[in-house]
């Protein structure tokens, strides 16, 4: 398990990002138009979500509120998003979880959201201050991915108290 702290988060982001083979899981409260360095220049996360799309890689993205405005209408730039049965997005107001799982081999867990200032491309006077854990312990990792699994299945939402003002209530 490695600590990371604020930019060692984006650049563990966008390692985790390119090994990924089979999928991605990305859990966040809040949501934004993010840039990462890929591929030699600044692209949109949800370009990358895409070309790893095409790629055949699977991508779970779980938020807790509807992204803004620009967001949404990035996310229409890239059909592969819309119309892949490899991209999911789930929302529910209730996750405040904030992790990337890829392949099931590695998670990274901590404080940042999916936003330019938490893990994306904002510069070092500009970044929010985080904090992050890596790992690759598989009893932590498969920990992990059995929490989302319950949450992007529906398993709370029955009994959820928050069920009335949910946008997209997943069951």
């Amino acid at each position: 398990m490695e600590l990371l702290l604020s930019d060692q988060i984006y650049s563990a982001f966008q390692k985790q990002l390119e090994s990924a083979r089979r999928f991605v899981w990305v859990a966040t409260a809040d949501l934004k138009s993010t840039y990462i360095r890929s591929e030699g220049s600044f692209r949109s996360i949800l370009e990358v979500f895409a070309s790893l799309v095409r790629s055949g890689v699977e991508i779970r993205l779980i938020h807790a509120k509807e992204p803004g405005t620009y967001f949404r209408r990035e996310f229409d730039r890239f059909p592969a998003l819309l119309e892949s049965d490899r991209f999911e997005r789930f929302l529910c107001p209730r996750n405040h979880s904030k992790c990337v799982i890829v392949d099931g081999k590695s998670a990274l867990v901590g404080s940042a959201n999916l936003t330019g200032a938490g893990m994306g491309a904002k510069g070092a006077d500009k970044r929010n201050f985080e904090m992050a854990f890596l790992t690759d312990d598989p009893v932590h990792i498969r920990s992990i991915m059995e929490h989302l699994d319950s949450l992007t299945m529906g398993q709370y939402c029955t009994k959820c108290k928050l069920r009335s003002v949910c946008p997209d209530p997943i069951a």
